[in-house]
């Protein structure tokens, strides 16, 4: 029998065990599935005869070695900062792993380790980073292959709530973790557009968008993401004049978002003194200047240029409750600590919410003399608050990889993320059985 170690078992692993176990009596798998928490790998194994669930501390070194060692292949679903133990241990006992994190200079530097033992350690192989590899290098090297040529390529993803479960003024809530929201952007951005290299420092980020339509879903706001460049090398494409990855959010939030920005609200890098006994209202006067007689919200109102015609800006700030006298109750909190505790009390998902996974892929190439657009688009809406459209797009192609592995259909060692045909036509195809899928469309091409 074929064992499986899964390490994690957070929101994202709900469809990925699923799939395992539907599969696991045909494929003759074994599932382990260890976490912190043994109650949550319970309710995942869920009394499967070919599953057990234990508790586990991935920093107890005898103890991880000797899992991976019982076990053919390793699924880390571990923060993105705790793979590389678990990797070493891999390419030590000869085992392989998959994980859906972004490569990390750590893990990039086992490549040759992992090479010499005959490792595979497949990154990059949920949604974003992903399936958005998967499905762009399908279209890539079909367009090369007809013997295009691509002048711009842009991605954006969002994790989004369903438009059914969109009762808020910020038209989001939190689907994912809630600290990847608040600390997103921070950094400078880098891209090229027109062959002229690009960056947006921190606090233009979010004004700084986009506006996609994305067909039957409507108009969506994106920002860019960190270094789009490094995509260049990875997907062949070093010579394109424009390459650009971003974020997707419904219309209004960005400039909204801004506004926590601009007021210092994000910031993670000091402890505000006294978190404890501050009170929302306390926390947002924190960042304004003295005056004892202007209130809170007049002084938000100036320091931020929020004029008196933008009822609907202000009105999300207020139903927000950050002016309010609720204790926070966080001690030695940085504020970006306590913004995330704030927006948790409103942007949480209610019992009954589905979210929502929009990918939208932009392809500009020329072929014989004349310039086409391609636009390419996904949209995958949950089931329920456990099989969420997060998990099905994290979860599914990180289990399809597994039996892949397994079943020597992916053989080459190294460090890798799915960019090669044999990888991204597999897995996309079998997606499909599961609704995840891309409607593609040519359109009028666009320069700027």
């Amino acid at each position: 029998m074929r064992k499986i170690l899964i390490i994690g078992a957070g929101r994202s692993t709900s469809s990925l065990v699923q799939y395992l176990l539907f599969n696991a009596e045909k494929e003759n798998w074994f599932l382990t599935i260890a976490d912190q928490s043994k109650e949550l790998a319970m309710k995942l194994a869920n009394n499967h005869e070919n599953a057990k669930a234990i508790a586990f501390d991935v920093n107890n070194d005898e103890e991880r070695f000797r899992l991976i060692d019982e076990s053919d292949i390793v699924i880390s679903m571990l923060p993105a900062h705790m793979h590389i133990s678990v990797a070493k241990d891999c390419v030590k006992l000869k085992k392989h792993m998959v994980t859906a994190s972004y490569i990390s200079k750590e893990m990039k530097a086992l490549n040759e380790e992992a090479k010499q033992a005959g490792v595979i350690l497949m990154n990059e192989i949920g949604v974003d980073p992903g399936i958005d590899h998967l499905s762009a290098m399908r279209l890539i090297d079909k367009i090369k292959e007809d013997g295009g040529r691509l002048e711009a390529f842009e991605t954006f993803t969002g994790g989004l709530i369903a438009p059914e479960s969109d009762n808020t003024p910020w038209n989001y809530k939190f689907t994912w973790n809630p600290r990847n929201v608040v600390l997103a952007g921070q950094g400078t951005v880098k891209f090229i557009q027109n062959n002229k290299y690009k960056y947006i420092p921190y606090h233009q980020l979010f004004r700084r968008t986009e506006i996609i339509d994305v067909e039957e879903y409507g108009k969506f706001e994106g920002y860019a993401n960190r270094d789009s460049l490094q995509y260049r090398e990875i997907y062949g494409l070093d010579d394109i004049p424009t390459m650009y990855r971003g974020t997707l959010r419904k219309l209004g939030f960005c400039r909204a978002w801004d506004i926590f920005v601009q007021l210092g609200a994000t910031d993670d890098t000091y402890i505000m003194e006294g978190s404890e006994n501050m009170t929302n209202r306390e926390f947002i006067n924190s960042f304004l200047a003295y005056n004892e007689t202007d209130s809170v919200e007049l002084k938000f109102k100036h320091y931020l240029n929020i004029r008196q015609d933008d009822v609907d800006l202000f009105e999300k700030f207020v139903w927000l409750g950050i002016f309010n006298q609720t204790k926070i109750e966080l001690k030695q909190a940085t504020p970006a600590q306590i913004l995330q505790h704030i927006l948790e009390q409103k942007l949480s998902l209610d019992e009954g919410d589905k979210d929502m996974i929009v990918m939208w892929h932009r392809f500009l190439f020329e072929k014989d003399g004349e310039y086409k657009e391609i636009h390419s688009s996904m949209v995958v809406i949950g089931d329920d608050q456990t099989y969420t459209a997060m998990a099905k797009t994290v979860g599914l192609p990180v289990a399809i990889a597994t039996k892949m592995i397994l079943n020597k259909v992916i053989v080459t060692p190294g460090v890798h993320i799915p960019i090669l045909k044999e990888i991204y036509n597999p897995i996309l195809n079998e997606l499909e059985n599961y609704g995840i899928h891309f409607k593609e469309k040519e359109v009028t091409p666009r320069f700027y």
